[in-house]
C-alpha cells in the first residue's frame, strides 16, 4: 500500500489529471500526469523556500481488463508495489493516473515496474530527465 499523503483518491482529483494533465501511452500502461503549481505558506517564503505537495498516484482499472476481481486486485498490487520503488526517484508535485490496458494482465512485476519506469522518464516527472 502506498502512504495516504501519496495516493489520487477523489473523483475530482482524477477528473483534474484526465482534464489538464499529459498522457503517456505505453503497450499495457497509459500514465497521466498533472503538475501542482507550487503552494507556499507565509512562513516558507519568509525564509526562502519553495515546498511543493507531495506526488499522488491512482489507478484506473476497469472490468474490460478482466471479469474476475482477484485478477484486477493482483495488477493494482503489481502496480503499487512498482509505484513504492520509484516513488524517491519522482519529482514531489505531480498527480499521475495510471490506466490499466486490457493486455496487463499477462504482465509480471518486471515488465511493468519497465514499463513504469519508461513511461514517467518520457513524461519527464522521474528527477534528473
Amino acid at each position: 500500500m502506498l502512504p495516504k499523503a501519496n495516493r489520487l483518491r477523489r473523483n475530482k482529483d482524477f477528473r483534474k489529471v484526465y482534464e489538464k494533465g499529459l498522457r503517456q501511452k505505453g503497450p499495457d500502461l497509459v500514465l497521466r500526469a498533472f503538475s501542482h503549481p507550487q503552494k507556499n505558506s507565509d512562513r516558507d517564503k519568509a525564509q526562502g523556500r519553495e515546498t511543493a505537495p507531495p506526488t499522488r498516484v491512482g489507478i484506473s482499472i476497469g472490468k474490460k481488463v478482466s471479469k474476475h476481481a482477484v485478477v484486477r486486485n493482483r495488477v493494482k498490487r503489481q502496480i503499487r508495489a512498482a509505484m513504492r520503488a520509484l516513488l524517491p526517484k519522482i519529482k514531489p508535485g505531480w498527480d499521475l493516473a495510471i490506466v490499466v490496458k486490457t493486455t496487463a494482465p499477462c504482465c509480471n512485476y518486471h515488465q511493468i515496474l519497465q514499463q513504469l519506469e519508461q513511461l514517467l522518464a518520457k513524461a519527464e516527472v522521474l528527477d534528473g530527465h
